[in-house]
């Protein structure tokens, strides 16, 4: 795999290719998780199962965000990127997750007097997953530098957001349910808005 095109400070070719290959690992449980978890047949695990994903998935992106920006010679994107089956993912999870799939969520706390957002767990699983992806695209072509740039930069501009999102609604799920506290009344009924934007490619 070719990592010659690095300008990452502290990284010689094989600290990129190790931290690269940890970061594909965690990146790619994450997918095959959610993937598992959307087929529905163990429902009664999915949110337990998606709390400890996320979480994974998190210490990967907390890793992105602490190292110095990625930068690649020349980024490198396909002509025409394989896209993955985003809907169905989406559809699995929000019939799995349907009585408690819509949550609010305040997206940038440093905004003054930012409004709550209205989201579905199921949209913001499904964005993630493409983000994630799109890097493993890369990272299977054996272009590891653009991998790590795509996931960082993704990470920062939207699933890092998206993520610590869905972490917290489903943090709050399990403490009503371990509590015993219901949640509140009209909480289904909730009409969903568009979240931050997906990041481009």
């Amino acid at each position: 795999m070719d990592t010659a095109n690095s300008s990452i400070p502290g990284l010689v070719s094989d600290d990129l290719s190790e931290f690269t290959e940890q970061i594909a690992d965690q990146v790619s449980s994450f997918v095959a998780a959610v993937t598992e978890v959307a087929r529905g047949e163990q429902p009664g695990q999915a949110v337990s199962v998606l709390l400890l994903e996320v979480s994974q998935l998190l210490l990967a992106g907390g890793r992105l965000g602490a190292l110095a920006d990625v930068v690649p010679e020349a980024v490198y994107e396909p002509d025409s990127p394989s896209v993955p089956d985003e809907d169905r993912l989406r559809e699995q999870l929000a019939t799995l997750l349907e009585p408690i799939d819509v949550y609010s969520e305040v997206f940038d706390p440093y905004v003054a007097g930012a409004a709550p957002v209205t989201c579905r767990i199921s949209d913001d699983l499904a964005l993630i997953v493409a983000d994630l992806t799109h890097g493993l695209e890369h990272y299977r072509a054996g272009r590891l530098v653009e991998a790590l740039w795509w996931w960082q930069f993704s990470y920062l501009s939207n699933w890092g957001l998206t993520a610590g999102a869905v972490l917290r609604a489903l943090q709050s799920l399990v403490a009503h349910v371990r509590m015993d506290t219901p949640l509140e009344k009209g909480v289904e009924s909730l009409e969903p808005e568009p979240g931050p934007p997906s990041a481009a490619s």
